[in-house]
């Protein structure tokens, strides 16, 4: 799984290192202010892959004593410095881009430029789709973010093509600026997502709320192992899910028997989340809830009370 994430993080940092150099001399030789911006958006996407890299190798590294949870924490500190980029880089464009309105600019050799946001187009396309899936496979944040940023750059170099055709076909290079705004805004609200869900994961959020679901099923199928549970606490480090629960037992049953209940309970969360650390704190039933409806099983089946009697039992 780590070689998968380094690799996808790989691929990100030389395309967009091939897409900076070629957005660039074409944009300063057409003079186009949307081009500029995507060479910019394309630079800070290209810094935010380095970080990435970065930090999807420091994430792998095991557990150690003064990171007793792993380090699964820096994609998400990853993901957040990206997001602040991402949110400067909106800005930046959209403050170049009514300065070029107010100054007025024109674009020269607009063929050249549509050729180039056209290859763009393409390989942003295939870069963020790898990446995406292996973000998915991998349950990286880091790699999300990365993915969500430049799949931002498909649609900017899409807004960008048709922009420039318009100029072609209308003469008004006023289309240029304005195009260069709408990226900005679509690069801002990519950037404000990607800063909540860093947060979120930053200050221990639960974990979404079909996830919970899927752990009380869980447990709402293990009766025979347990008489019920409280407590539930949840968050995830990284692409790590943190479970912690108290599940109440039967106070007479053996260690060994709770041990392997606890176990069983461990295997079939385990089993629908592939990476989790699970901790369980087990603690005896005292006899005293009235809605019990379990019978009293480490006695000899002649001595068990029926649920009626139980009732009173307790």
């Amino acid at each position: 799984m780590g070689t998968q994430k380094k690799r996808a993080a790989f691929v990100s940092i030389a395309s967009n290192s091939l897409l900076v150099l070629l957005k660039t001399m074409v944009g300063y030789v057409t003079g186009s202010v949307s081009i500029l911006s995507e060479a910019l958006h394309s630079g800070i996407d290209l810094v935010a892959s380095l970080m990435v890299y970065i930090s999807v190798i420091k994430a792998d590294e095991p557990a150690d004593s003064k990171h007793p949870f792993g380090h699964g924490k820096i994609e998400s500190l990853s993901g957040m410095v990206e997001s602040i980029l991402i949110i400067l880089a909106a800005l930046t464009i959209m403050y170049e881009a009514v300065s070029k309105i107010l100054k007025g600019n024109t674009v020269t050799m607009p063929y050249i430029a549509i050729a180039v946001m056209g290859v763009s187009t393409l390989i942003n396309y295939f870069v963020s789709s790898h990446i995406h899936r292996a973000s998915m496979d991998t349950e990286s944040i880091a790699l999300e973010a990365d993915a969500k940023h430049i799949s931002t750059d498909v649609y900017s170099s899409i807004a960008v093509f048709i922009g420039l055709i318009l100029i072609v076909f209308t003469g008004y290079q006023v289309i240029d600026s304005l195009v260069a705004i709408a990226i900005s805004l679509l690069i801002f609200y990519e950037g404000a997502v990607i800063t909540k869900r860093s947060i979120n994961d930053l200050l221990d959020s639960s974990l979404p709320d079909e996830e919970i679901k899927a752990i009380k099923e869980v447990l709402d199928k293990s009766g025979n192992l347990i008489k019920n549970y409280h407590n539930l606490q949840t968050r995830k480090s990284g692409n790590v899910r943190h479970i912690n629960l108290h599940l109440t037992v039967c106070p007479n049953e053996r260690l060994l028997d709770t041990h392997s209940s606890m176990d069983k309970i461990e295997k079939e969360i385990a089993s629908r989340f592939p990476l989790c650390n699970i901790m369980i704190h087990p603690e005896p039933c005292e006899h005293k809830s009235k809605e019990c409806i379990y019978f009293c099983y480490w006695l000899p089946l002649t001595r068990r009370k029926s649920s009626k009697e139980l009732i009173l039992f307790c």
